[in-house]
């Protein structure tokens, strides 16, 4: 069964039009995440549970494609995606509402605490190669669409860490238009959160991964009716905390195999929860929860917050 009507989301990183006519197997994966809230790491936990391997012999971004990433051809990923014979785990950045429903796909999502996913996307934004970017894209989609931008440049950002961290707070931009901040991420888990009592839907939290991550593995294996012998456990649970995979960044960090970072180490940046906190001073707390309460109910925002929720 799939859904009849998708919402649309664009901009200059992704299209979520990609999405439609893919054929799904029984058995897929969809991991869906706002960006930064840990949408590599859960792609490498599928990983060490589909393969019980903790050596990668390809780029994780191969294993695992991003189907609406606009630095490679529709086609080529289509066709990567369908010459895959294990079980396939497929990223997204799409909302649950912009993508196909299917009753024999698992789909995960991912929260993290906003605050922290502003900091980490500052870091992101600093360590992105946009010349490899916008080259790569214009081999695979054109540039066409952003010619606008290419001439103007796009719009400076505050100098101060402080000031871009309000930025992406207050940020009016439509969640269908931007690819991060703070009402494009409570959107998305949002899409989720509506459906969370659906059997084929996940809700994982990066602060129950760091709380406890063999313990969200194992949960999650379970999820997926994956087995894995007990002998196996300790070096799985190794492999997938963040330092190995920093270790190990030109396998595991994504876009690897386009060079889109200045430093793919970089990109796992600090994998700490609570770096906001250096930034508020006075009234700051009033002011961030004033613009949550505008874009979340209290429920989701407990949640996106501090993880763990009975549902």
């Amino acid at each position: 069964m799939t859904q009849n009507t998708l919402a649309h989301y664009k901009n200059f990183v992704y299209d979520s039009a990609r999405w439609e006519g893919f054929e799904f197997r029984p058995g897929d994966i969809v991991i869906s995440t706002p960006p930064k809230c840990g949408t590599t790491w859960t792609q490498r936990i599928c990983a060490l549970l589909i393969f019980q391997d903790t050596e990668l012999h390809v780029p994780l971004t191969t294993l695992s494609p991003w189907i609406d990433m606009l630095t490679r051809s529709h086609a080529d990923v289509t066709a990567d995606l369908q010459g895959q014979t294990h079980r396939r785990f497929i990223k997204t950045h799409t909302p649950f509402d912009g993508i196909p429903y299917n009753e024999n796909v698992t789909y995960l999502c991912v929260g993290r605490d906003p605050r922290d996913v502003a900091l980490s996307w500052d870091n992101h934004l600093q360590n992105a190669d946009m010349a490899a970017l916008l080259a790569a894209r214009d081999v695979a989609v054109g540039n066409s669409d952003i010619a606008k931008i290419l001439e103007d440049g796009p719009p400076p950002l505050p100098e101060t860490e402080r000031d871009r961290f309000w930025l992406y707070m207050e940020d009016p931009t439509p969640s269908e238009e931007t690819p991060s901040s703070l009402l494009s991420v409570l959107h998305h888990l949002s899409s989720f959160w509506a459906a969370r009592h659906k059997e084929n839907v996940v809700m994982l939290h990066y602060s129950d991964l760091k709380a406890d991550l063999e313990g969200e593995m194992r949960a999650l294996a379970a999820r997926l009716s994956i087995e894995v012998p007990e002998a196996k456990w300790p070096a799985l649970v190794k492999a997938a905390t963040f330092e190995e995979m920093k270790r190990n960044a030109n396998q595991t960090a994504p876009g690897s195999t386009e060079s889109l970072w200045v430093d793919n180490s970089r990109f796992f940046h600090s994998g700490t929860n609570g770096q906001w906190m250096s930034l508020f001073g006075e009234g700051d707390q009033e002011r961030y929860e004033l613009r949550v309460r505008e874009l979340a109910d209290d429920a989701l925002s407990a949640w996106a917050h501090n993880g763990k929720v009975a549902f």
